[in-house]
């Protein structure tokens, strides 16, 4: 009888432990193209959920995959986790059904091509027959992902400011400091928020210098953003070097060498939130 009652009474232990450790979430492995950005949320569209819930921590390990047989790892921020972008994601879900990322990999090429339409990128200028055959490459580029990102989340643009640059310049001007950060306070106001920043540059010069220009505009201007305006890596999408592209008109009554000059800061909400 003793020994009886004994496995009575370790039975139900038995079985309630072995419950328990059937509903802990398991490590779990998938690949998705990020459909939007959330905060730190990511919109993932997979083969099985076209909007699954990704979340990013200060522990996730984001990184592009290198070499020939894509072993190698560069840490990145998380702003390169941009709409468009394929990502393999590794992490295990919370008990809201979303799957916490422990870490995201993708690949450099895949991360171009979503930077360029992402900044909303048609085509390429051919001011030359120098840089021809790299524009029609890039333009090719961009159309191979049309069939992959046309449906991507959209975004409402809820505010914007557009910092200007001398020629050849790319320091920020100490008199746009205050309309960044008014901007970043702002934003934090607005649910899912996300900040784009795309820098750009006149015509003059070769397309190369051109497109370093605006580079350091977007990066110096992104720079601005995080440590004075406090904005979250989390809440930002990757710095977009525009170059020569989405030139100012003339005839706008403009210097459109000096408009053309500029970052542009957005300040972006999906749609789905919005309720738009």
């Amino acid at each position: 009888m003793k020994n009886t009652s004994k496995y009575q009474l370790i039975l139900p232990i038995i079985v309630a432990t072995a419950m328990l450790g059937a509903t802990l979430p398991a490590q779990t492995k998938l690949e998705g193209v990020i459909a939007g950005r959330s905060g730190a949320q990511i919109i993932l569209r997979t083969t099985e959920n076209p909007k699954l819930i990704v979340l990013l921590t200060d522990n996730t390990d984001v990184g592009q995959v290198e070499g020939v047989f894509k072993v190698r790892k560069k840490e990145m921020s998380m702003a390169a986790l941009i709409p468009g972008l394929p990502i393999k994601v590794e992490g295990e879900y919370d008990a809201q059904g979303e799957l916490v990322a422990k870490t995201v990999r993708f690949k450099g090429n895949d991360l171009e091509q979503a930077q360029a339409i992402s900044a909303g990128v048609a085509e390429t200028q051919q001011q030359a027959k120098a840089n021809k055959e790299a524009a029609e490459k890039n333009k090719s580029a961009i159309d191979a992902t049309n069939a992959r990102i046309e449906n991507l989340d959209e975004y409402t643009v809820l505010d914007e400011v557009t910092v200007y640059f001398g020629s050849g310049k790319t320091d920020v001007e100490s008199k746009y400091d205050s309309q960044l950060v008014a901007l970043a306070e702002k934003a934090r106001q607005i649910n899912g928020y996300m900040v784009q920043v795309q820098g750009y540059a006149s015509s003059s010069g070769s397309v190369q210098l051109n497109q370093k220009l605006s580079d350091e505009r977007a990066a110096n201007v992104t720079a601005i953003l995080l440590s004075k305006g406090k904005v979250p890596l989390t809440n930002m999408l990757a710095p977009a070097a525009m170059g020569e592209m989405s030139q100012v008109e003339a005839g706008s009554g403009k210097d459109t060498e000096a408009a053309n000059r500029r970052v542009v800061v957005k300040v972006l909400q999906n749609k789905g939130i919005g309720g738009s």
